[in-house]
């Protein structure tokens, strides 16, 4: 294992993309993410701390990670938020964005963008009212897309929308979202359903490959591949070959892009994991608590990149669901 330089797992790739959740709750129940009852949240004191986010993100700046993105659970219910987005951005990284459900971005998306958050991620499963609302199970399509108004009036731009295609549920609005991206010029991101919604009810019935994404929305309006080869972003580009837009497909389950991931993830509980499907994690809040030094936060992220491994195995016969939902590690 390396002791020096930048973060490197065994299989030579290079981790400079650190996502953190810096909560478990959400002001949402949504069908993909969380049950309709019977969740339970940290308590307080289980929760890192804005000085305990900051001192592991300075240390993982040092290690050469050039990008941060703040999630949830939902971010923005986390009390203070744009204090911790200045403190981070202050760290000198490349990039400073955020994740979000959009309910309540449009009053503070200024103030976000003066603490020095660059770009918003803006989760929208459905543009149909009556639909949205069955799927988010709280809040109104209007909304979250007036957020996004403010959030580009902001400066926070460009703008993507994430949204998490369901067989039977929502995949006939693949066209409708991208008509959206052509009208809007956001950029909208096809998300395949992944085995980490907390009812446990994931199957490959309601997945909907990226590829017949792709395929549905060039019959109507042609694309084009984007992606620079070698760019470790999850998200496939295509863009209208009449120059209206562009779209993204993150093809996790069909299509995983585990060879060139570049991510390490802090939970709202300090725990350092490797994958977004892993369970091991590194407890990080535990060696702050102890008075750990910085070497010592700087050898646990090492750790936890070199225990990664080659993939996922979502297609793998041996393997098992996460315990943890995506509302508790972030996206």
């Amino acid at each position: 294992m390396p002791t020096e330089g930048p973060l490197v797992d065994r299989h030579g790739r290079v981790h400079d993309d650190l996502r953190l959740s810096v909560t478990d709750r959400c002001n949402l129940r949504c069908i993909y993410c969380m049950p309709t009852e019977g969740m339970t949240f940290l308590p307080r004191a289980e929760v890192l701390t804005f000085e305990e986010i900051v001192r592991v993100a300075g240390v993982a700046r040092e290690l050469g990670v050039r990008s941060v993105r703040l999630t949830g659970g939902e971010p923005l219910v986390r009390r203070g938020i744009s204090t911790l987005v200045e403190r981070v951005a202050a760290l000198g990284f490349d990039d400073v964005a955020l994740t979000t459900n959009g309910i309540l971005l449009a009053p503070i998306a200024e103030a976000l963008a003066a603490a020095g958050l660059r770009r918003v991620n803006v989760s929208c499963d459905s543009l149909r009212p009556e639909r949205f609302a069955a799927i988010r199970r709280r809040g109104e399509l209007d909304v979250v897309l007036d957020a996004m108004a403010a959030a580009e009036a902001a400066g926070l731009a460009p703008l993507k929308v994430n949204v998490v295609l369901l067989r039977g549920r929502n995949d006939d609005e693949i066209l409708d979202f991208a008509a959206f991206a052509r009208d809007t010029g956001r950029v909208v991101r096809f998300i395949e359903y992944m085995p980490l919604d907390a009812d446990g009810a994931w199957n490959r019935d309601q997945l909907v490959p990226g590829r017949e994404v792709v395929e549905r929305i060039d019959e109507v309006w042609p694309l084009e591949a984007v992606r620079a080869p070698g760019d470790p972003a999850p998200a496939d580009r295509y863009r209208f070959v009449d120059e209206k837009g562009e779209i993204g497909v993150i093809s996790t389950v069909t299509e995983p892009f585990c060879g060139t991931c570049n991510r390490l993830r802090l939970t709202a509980d300090g725990g350092i994991h490797n994958c977004l499907f892993s369970d091991a994690a590194h407890p990080v809040r535990d060696l702050l608590r102890s008075g750990g030094s910085d070497e010592d936060v700087a050898m646990l992220l090492r750790r936890a990149v070199w225990a990664k491994l080659p993939g996922h195995g979502i297609n793998e016969p041996g393997f098992l669901r996460p315990r943890h939902s995506m509302s508790m590690i972030g996206g």
